[in-house]
């Protein structure tokens, strides 16, 4: 397998999806720190590479890099192939020319705590504008011939997104499906209409997500120096409220109105005895096979420009995926239906060689989804937080049984802060109290700890771990509890919110960290 160059470009041979044994930590930028209310590309993300190569760390994982929707999930973003243009940050803007320094003065200071998605949203869409004004002004000329060159790289994605940006915008926000008959269905005269009427919209999207490529790639190309390679996620299925739902139905189970028949998600789970209700539509890979592969190698082929491997989220969805009744309110009602498997990841494989993929294998897991992963040599993920309790595969994730074709994890963006899991009675997920104490008594003797600092006793178990990757949320080098919790599966609001403070990534944490890295060759 060959890694990728800051570029996107093939660079020096290497082992493995993560190019060798590596350490490093989940982070979204969306929690790092910063003077407008959310993270950004800018001071914060940097400051934080350098945490990374103080503490001997060469793996940054990020969640979804799109434009959020419903719930401000990155798993339900309004443009499969788009950027987050909340995460631009306003000062490399005004470096770029972009803006003034009165305009940048004036961009708010919020609070240093949880995102604010309302108030960040309420100065980021007047400031986009003026950016798109100046930048058709007076841009430099070398921008503008960027722009340019990126408008034709981008010609397959960016016209019917920023069309659909600037449609959910006139109409109040809301899903495509509640718009008006004609653009809902894609009218040819009606579209034709509404790329004059929101000519000037459209442009400032554009332009938003040129800005946020070239923010981002500087950013890669400064990941590459320090030798961080980044692992990027991306969600098997787009939200219903995206561009490319809209863009191209007939690939997904809807009905004449664009409403789904099924939706997706996973049947009772650790984390609700009812199961998860996505609300993503299914692809139809029963009878437009060829048209869901070219969407999905498309959307894998973007999201490796802005990282050198992804994590492929509900991996097993290709074996065999869980169809839920759109009328049902929970997941139970679902059943499983064949995926597209290997010929999907064949297709892939044509076009990109050795796949660089971790398969997110969590979950029901059948040998049938263990041999699909097995075939195309992909990477599979162990969560410590799940290595002593009732799940299944348990065994598997403790330490001992680890392979190196792996990456082990204290948890994920899912799971409650190490502290928190080890604090909790049981009560954040559908383990029972019973259940929850003979988990701690067999984590206190596997692992020869009194419980104290547990957040180290999980970081050092994975760093020692055999597997080539090894990664923890951030929050559990901080020692953060339930507070910092990232996600609570099935609770639709209050998600996505979690930011650290300034002052946060002190050299003692740098230096204890980096000393796990450099123990276990990872550094």
């Amino acid at each position: 397998m060959t890694s990728t160059t800051s570029e996107g470009g093939p660079a020096t041979p290497r082992r493995g999806v993560l190019g060798g044994r590596r350490s490093g930590l989940l982070l979204h930028p969306t929690s790092l720190p910063g003077p407008h209310g959310i993270g950004d590309l800018g001071a914060g993300a940097r400051a934080f590479l350098d945490f990374l190569s103080a503490a001997g760390q060469r793996l940054w994982q990020v969640l979804p890099l799109v434009p959020t929707g419903f719930g401000d999930s990155p798993y339900q973003g309004l443009g499969a192939f788009a950027g987050n243009a909340l995460l631009l940050s306003p000062e490399r803007l005004a470096a770029d020319g972009l803006l003034t320094g009165a305009e940048l003065a004036a961009v708010p200071c919020l609070p240093p705590g949880p995102v604010d998605h309302a108030a960040v949203l309420a100065w980021s869409g007047p400031l986009l504008r003026t950016v798109a004004e100046r930048f058709g002004a007076r841009a430099a000329p070398e921008l503008r011939r960027a722009l340019e060159r990126w408008r034709e790289e981008s010609a397959a994605w960016i016209g019917d997104h920023a069309l659909f940006r600037a449609l959910k915008d006139a109409h109040g926000g809301r899903a495509w499906t509640a718009w008006a008959p004609p653009l809902a269905a894609r009218d040819p005269e009606a579209l034709a209409a509404a790329r004059r009427r929101h000519r000037e919209e459209i442009e400032a999207e554009i332009v938003a997500q040129f800005l946020f490529d070239r923010q981002w790639m500087a950013l890669r190309r400064e990941a590459s120096a320090r030798g961080v390679l980044l692992l990027g996620d991306l969600p098997i299925y787009p939200a219903l409220d995206s561009a490319e739902v809209w863009a191209r139905r007939d690939l997904f189970q809807l009905d004449p109105s664009g409403a789904p028949l099924a939706v997706a998600g996973v049947p009772p789970d650790y984390f609700s005895a009812t199961g998860q209700r996505w609300g993503n539509p299914l692809y139809r890979w029963d009878d437009r096979l060829a048209g869901c592969v070219d969407l999905f190698a498309a959307r894998v082929r973007a999201a490796l420009r802005w990282t050198d491997a992804i994590r492929l989220d509900h991996f097993r969805g290709l074996e065999s995926y869980w169809a839920i009744p759109a009328g049902a309110p929970t997941a139970e009602a679902g059943a499983w239906r064949p995926g597209p498997g290997a010929a999907l990841l064949e297709a892939l494989a044509r076009q990109l060689g050795p796949l660089p993929l971790v398969a997110e294998n969590l979950g029901v897991i059948t040998p049938e989804v263990e041999a699909l992963r097995a075939r195309f040599d992909l990477p599979g993920m162990a969560i410590l937080q799940f290595a002593f309790g009732t799940d299944p595969r348990a065994p598997a994730f403790r330490p001992h049984a680890h392979v190196r074709d792996l990456v082990v994890y204290t948890g994920t963006h899912d799971n409650d802060t190490a502290l928190g899991w080890w604090a909790s009675d049981g009560g954040d997920s559908t383990r029972t109290p019973q259940q929850v104490r003979r988990e701690k008594e067999l984590a206190r003797r596997y692992l020869a700890t009194d419980g104290a600092e547990m957040n180290w006793v999980l970081l050092r178990a994975a760093l020692a771990s055999v597997a080539d990757g090894a990664v923890a949320p951030l929050q559990d080098v901080l020692g953060l509890g339930s507070e910092a919790r990232m996600n609570r599966p099935g609770v639709a609001t209050g998600n996505w919110r979690w930011r650290f403070a300034p002052g946060d990534l002190r050299p003692a944490l740098a230096s204890r960290l980096g000393e796990l890295a450099g123990l276990y060759d990872r550094a």
